[in-house]
């Protein structure tokens, strides 16, 4: 720093569970070793106090707090420095009081109670002869104003230093640093305000001290390093001459202020001091640059801005470039006779070029996203003025209103998130309501809205029988809407069998976000809409009569189909036991190990960019987007790795089992007596040549006699993901919310990926010596198999209920079920362990009545409940006059 000023003390920030996603893994992990490593770190960084918090609601904040400070004390080269004890629950901040060597700092107390709460709190800490830190809180809230800050500072003075005994030199005033640069006008002079409170606190009580969380400042900028260390270094080159002592700072990451680039330090300046209006824009217009992602250079191509303002904007959007639009979007605005008109005009004109593009497949569609991001940027630019002018009501600029929503039940919404944005690309009105929406919910909102077409989506099997509960309603109800229907299990076949009878109004399947644009447009269009809904019945009359025609498919009768089972070879097989047996549970995988395994062609089928990674890099028309695409995706992985966006955790459980029939029976101990839990499996049934074996996945554990086990897991990137997401999706970024997304999938499934190598290698140990690059993991070269419930070998989605119980799920990894047995958080992978060396992987196919009726009463449940969670594997068609038939 060069403002001459030595005395200013920088406080440690990383040794805090709210602050630093690193810290508090370890700390749920009870790695306090590792902990110590980061307090020791941010001392030799040069950190004079250090922060510790443990406030997480799954740690016992005490107990922490405790064995923290205890290990702390024996620690010479970090309790040579003084400890803020950091928590909001005074418990917490006593029992830590208890085990400091020497004098502390408490952090925090605050008006926020009263004044008795505050001076019986204040009274404790003197009483350990502590210091504290008062924040400038009270009855009303936080402070946003100098003025306001001031007062409640002094408040707090008078009351310590005259009722609760304390010096004037062992209070630490907290005033608060908010963000700026938000983008909301009221935050502009949040920083000037902590600068001008610390001036008047620091004139009228000398003796005080000032503190801050400087990360706070800027805290809109997260991501972005270098604008975030000169935003610091400039915050505390304005603050410390007017008073502020300390600050809770990442100590090793201050840049000096002489070498912040004088560009960025005047911009930063600009913001921090709210000198000028467009501080904000201008700030943003500059970021990238010092990003060190070379995405400046693309964007400061000097020739298309010399264009005609219509052009640029069509560049903009064409480009997925934000810098200039809203300076472009204002110089037509200008010009226009009212701000409808520039929507209507150049911003149209430019997306209908996006449109041509994408529809001639020279744009992808995660260009299109960030054409959308700039589109969203302009007229967010223009909605105020709108508003002033009274001409903007709710759907009067749109082409029309589309609801839409992931069925209830289920929780994907990746592809449903896509079509909205391609819709809205398109001057469509969507409203969407996120996942596991009732279909009262739905209708409801169509109605509210005015809705034209409602939209559903769903990942899942059972989410097929929720749609066609939802047309039924739309027939009770009397609407008259078109439905479409998307999603991964959904198909044109099962909407024409089963949905479109149930709604006579028009039931469209729509298989990708490319093709919506043109559904809605012609279901939207007077003249189109006729002959198209006609063609659509045409089309699936056409299905239902080829079905017909079939009749029930015959298949093998069970105890046949049984009769032809897999032969184990268990006369001259022994299984391995495991090294490890019972659960296990996963908190070491990191993002940085985690990203090795990503199989990257799942990815790029997600943005609908189908192709095999890496050849998909040499497409001549795909090449050029794929490859800036997953540009996108390593810079946004190396911010999830280095700002810990995500918290992977998983269980594994490696049980005693053997085969009963067509059941797995899990042991509760090695005696092998008492049965833990019991999974029925299905058999294929369909007509097979050759003598092949008509396979059970029960087939890959050994009978009742010879000593085998089962595996099984859960994993998840961790709730952030959708956190994330779902914070981008409302800044209107829609771009990077589905990269998260996308990005949250395959850390999920490279988790399941990497945990089952780890499986076979050490927890069960039976492939010790296995030696396989990602890419033979990705082609499955290895022994042994993991089938998820809901999937091809196992059906029948219920059966998660079972796995998560001996798991014990939910407790170990944070994933829940849905009551359609989704996983939430969405980016989570299931499934169970088998390493019989022949096990490989299959699809149950067509069963039959018979087996559905052994399946029900082995797995206690009625038929009609049975036939609705496999109803795509049924060779026939069940019975509707069954009451029970849909699930409870």
């Amino acid at each position: 720093m060069s403002t001459g000023v030595s005395s200013f003390i920088n406080i440690g920030e990383r040794t805090n569970v709210t602050g630093s996603a690193k810290f508090k893994n370890l700390i749920m992990d009870g790695d306090y070793a590792a902990g110590l490593d980061v307090a020791r770190q941010q001392v030799e960084n040069g950190a004079q106090i250090i922060d510790v918090n443990m406030d997480e609601g799954l740690l016992d904040s005490e107990e922490a707090m405790k064995t923290f400070l205890n290990l702390i004390a024996s620690e010479p080269d970090i309790s040579r420095v003084p400890v803020m004890i950091d928590s909001s629950k005074f418990e917490v901040i006593e029992a830590g009081l208890k085990c400091v060597q020497g004098r502390a700092v408490v952090n925090s107390i605050s008006l926020k109670e009263g004044e008795e709460a505050f001076l019986e709190q204040a009274r404790t800490v003197r009483r350990y002869g502590a210091a504290v830190v008062v924040m400038a809180f009270d009855e009303n809230g936080q402070a946003e104003t100098a003025q306001h800050k001031f007062e409640i500072c002094k408040r707090s003075y008078d009351l310590l230093v005259e009722n609760a005994g304390f010096e004037p030199w062992d209070i630490i005033f907290d005033p608060n640093i908010f963000a700026v640069a938000t983008g909301i006008e009221e935050h502009n002079d949040y920083a000037k305000a902590f600068f001008e409170a610390t001036r008047l606190i620091k004139e009228a009580m000398p003796d005080v001290h000032v503190s801050g969380g400087l990360s706070n400042v800027s805290f809109s900028f997260r991501g972005n390093n270098a604008v975030r260390e000169a935003m610091h270094s400039a915050f505390l080159y304005h603050a410390i001459p007017l008073g502020l002592d300390m600050a809770i700072v990442n100590a090793g990451q201050i840049t000096v202020y002489d070498d912040i680039p004088e560009e960025l330090r005047e911009r930063v300046e600009d913001v921090l001091l709210n000198r000028r209006d467009d501080a904000t824009e201008r700030l943003l217009e500059i970021a990238d640059k010092y990003k060190g992602s070379g995405e400046a250079s693309k964007k400061e191509d000097p020739k298309w801005r010399e264009q005609a303002v219509e052009k640029r904007l069509e560049h903009a959007l064409v480009h997925g470039i934000t810098d200039y639009v809203i300076d472009d979007t204002e110089e037509c605005r200008q010009r226009a006779e009212k701000p409808l008109d520039v929507i209507e005009g150049p911003l149209m004109d430019g997306m209908n070029v996006v449109g041509d593009l994408f529809g001639a497949g020279k744009m992808f569609l995660p260009q299109v996203v960030k054409s959308a991001r700039v589109m969203k940027a302009a007229v967010a630019h223009l909605l105020p003025f709108m508003e002033e002018e009274k001409r903007l009501s709710g759907d009067t600029s749109a082409k029309g209103k589309v609801v839409m929503a992931t069925v209830k039940g289920d929780v994907h919404d990746i592809g449903k998130n896509i079509v909205g944005v391609v819709l809205q690309c398109n001057n469509y009105d969507v409203v969407d309501l996120g996942v596991m929406v009732p279909t009262e919910d739905i209708l409801a909102a169509a109605k509210k809205e005015k809705a034209d077409i409602i939209g559903l989506s769903g990942l899942i099997t059972p989410s097929l029988d929720r749609m066609v509960d939802v047309a039924a309603e739309m027939k009770r109800q009397g609407l008259d809407l078109p439905l479409l229907i998307g999603g991964a299990t959904t198909s044109k076949k099962h909407t024409a069998l089963k949905i479109a009878p149930e709604y006579e109004h028009g039931v469209i399947h729509v298989d990708d976000a490319s093709k919506a644009v043109g559904v809605v447009s012609r279901l939207l269009s007077k003249t189109a809409r006729p002959e198209y809904l006609a063609g659509i019945s045409e089309e699936q009359e056409t299905l239902r009569e080829g079905m017909s025609g079939q009749g029930d498919r015959p298949t093998a009768p069970l105890a046949e189909a049984r009769q032809a089972k897999f032969d184990g070879g268990w006369e001259d097989y022994t299984p391995p036991a495991p090294q490890t047996p019972g659960l296990t549970v996963i908190d070491d995988m990191g993002i940085a190990k985690l990203r090795e395994f990503i199989d990257w062609t799942p990815f790029f089928n997600t943005w609908e960019m189908k192709g095999k990674f890496p050849k998909i890099f040499e497409d001549p028309d795909k090449g050029p987007a794929a490859r800036e695409l997953y540009d996108n995706a390593q810079k946004m992985l190396d911010r999830i790795e280095k700002e810990d966006w995500f918290s992977p955790r998983g269980v594994v459980g490696l049980w005693p089992a053997n085969a009963q029939g067509d059941d797995i029976v899990v042991w509760s101990d090695e005696s092998r007596k008492t049965v833990a839990s019991r999974m029925p499996q299905l058999r294929q049934q369909r007509s097979k040549s050759n003598g092949k074996p008509q396979m059970c996945l029960a087939d890959f554990v050994a009978p009742e006699g010879t000593e085998d086990w089962v595996g099984g897991f859960t994993v998840t990137a961790g709730p952030e993901v959708h956190e994330i997401a779902e914070r981008l999706k409302k800044e209107g970024n829609d771009y990077d919310a589905i990269m998260v997304q996308a990005l949250g999938d395959r850390i999920a499934e490279a988790f399941a990926e990497a945990l089952h190598a780890r499986v076979r290698r050490s927890l069960w140990g039976y492939a010790s010596d296995e030696a396989l690059d990602n890419e033979a993991l990705i082609r499955e070269q290895y022994r042994g198999i993991r089938p998820a419930p809901g999937y091809p070998a196992c059906p029948d989605h219920t059966e998660k209920r079972t796995l998560f119980d001996l798991l014990d799920a939910p407790e170990h990894t944070g994933v829940t079920l849905t009551e359609s047995c989704a996983m939430w958080p969405a980016s989570a992978v299931s499934g169970l362990y088998f390493a019989h060396p022949e096990a490989a992987y299959f699809g149950i196919g067509r069963i039959g009545p018979d087996q559905v009726a052994d399946y029900a009463e082995r797995k206690g449940m009625k038929i009609a409940e049975v036939e609705a969670w496999l109803q795509p594997s049924l060779s026939y068609t069940p019975d509707k006059s069954s009451a029970d038939r849909k699930i409870a």
